[in-house]
């Protein structure tokens, strides 16, 4: 065999190496940050995307709505039951949007409404979804 076709041979075969090389090396990385990493950020995700709305925290108007405590909340959710009979209280929140307090709740058939509730704990309204 001819040097030169002895060089051409090793030069192919050596590409074949490199190029069989690089293509599983691609195929495994590509597997494994697949499965390393849609795990991670889908957790990481559901985390960051998915607040809990029982805690409140709504803004608007430059007013970040949160939760009521104590008396307040014992007298927005008495003022919200009286207009909505039978209704589950969600949660009971100052309001950012027109009212001093609101209540979310869901009513026997599974509809929500919102409650709003002036300063002095009567109704201001009741709407339909969860405003």
């Amino acid at each position: 065999m001819k040097f030169a076709q002895k060089a051409l041979i090793s030069g192919a075969m050596l590409g074949a190496t490199i190029a069989g090389g690089a293509i599983g090396a691609s195929v495994l990385g590509t597997a494994s940050a697949q499965t390393g990493s849609s795990t991670s950020s889908a957790s990481t995700t559901a985390t960051a995307t998915a607040p809990d709305p029982s805690q409140g925290g709504h803004v608007a108007n430059g007013i970040t709505e949160a939760l009521l405590t104590g008396d307040t909340a014992a007298k927005v959710t008495a003022a919200a039951q009286g207009a909505v009979p039978g209704a589950t209280v969600d949660r009971v929140e100052n309001d950012a949007e027109g009212a001093t307090y609101e209540a979310h709740m869901t009513k026997s058939d599974g509809s929500k409404v919102t409650v709003k509730v002036n300063a002095d704990f009567s109704v201001a309204s009741v709407g339909d979804g969860m405003r």
